[in-house]
């Protein structure tokens, strides 16, 4: 019998905020992936699910090569060497948990996995968690949204930052990483109402009430929420 890949989702940071059916997963799974790329983030998710799941370091531990780049070439051989690696545990019987900080739907190198493995027969499942925008929210004491004013998520390096930053609504934007000074200066630019938590639940959180105050270098778990 083939295994399971599941997508865990483990939170924003905070181990309490790591759900019970995410904590069941883990301790069932043989088998542990999670992401290797520059920014870190596989050794966030990896501690998260430690501090919940102490029994974790003694399961095996697959790391995945994920780049962070927009060369198409590199990113699909990535992906094709993770899928493979991954078929090779289900193959064997063995599940695998895929550890994705935040929520395994929003952003999540998890997703592009998630489709393949799926077509080549194996069972899958995704496991939601709290995503990283609802718990920035909160740690600013403030809702996303409320009646029936929208929300907008969107990646800070999209091309049509400028134009989505007119649509009505709260507007979330995420993954800024490298891209932060640039996202800064647009925004105290245009003079909107915008708020900032970095690594939010995390060791070395910082919480900006104005994006003036803000260092260029915020690092890519930076969550920018922007009020009309």
């Amino acid at each position: 019998m083939n295994g399971t890949l599941y997508g865990v989702s483990v939170g924003p940071g905070d181990p309490g905020l790591i759900t019970v059916r995410a904590v069941e997963v883990i301790r069932a799974c043989g088998v542990i992936a999670v992401p290797r790329s520059s920014d870190g983030a596989e050794r966030v998710a990896l501690g998260i699910a430690e501090n919940a799941v102490p029994e974790l370091g003694k399961k095996e531990l697959v790391e995945l090569s994920m780049p962070m780049t927009r060369d198409p070439d590199r990113l699909e051989a990535a992906r094709a060497a993770a899928v493979e690696s991954l078929a090779a545990y289900l193959r064997a019987g063995r599940d695998v948990a895929f550890l994705t900080i935040g929520d395994v739907t929003v952003y999540s190198t998890y997703g592009y996995l998630h489709e393949r493995v799926k077509a080549m027969g194996f069972p899958v499942e995704m496991i939601a968690g709290v995503p990283s925008f609802c718990a920035a929210a909160a740690r600013l004491g403030e809702p996303l949204t409320d009646a029936a004013k929208p929300l907008h998520i969107i990646p800070a390096p999209y091309e049509g930052l400028e134009e989505a930053l007119a649509l009505p609504g709260t507007k979330v934007l995420m993954k800024s990483g490298k891209y932060f000074g640039e996202v800064r200066r647009l925004l105290v630019g245009r003079g909107v109402d915008a708020r900032m938590v970095e690594r939010c639940g995390l060791s070395g959180e910082r919480v900006y009430r104005s994006l003036a105050d803000a260092p260029d270098d915020a690092g890519y778990l930076s969550i920018i929420m922007v009020k009309e």
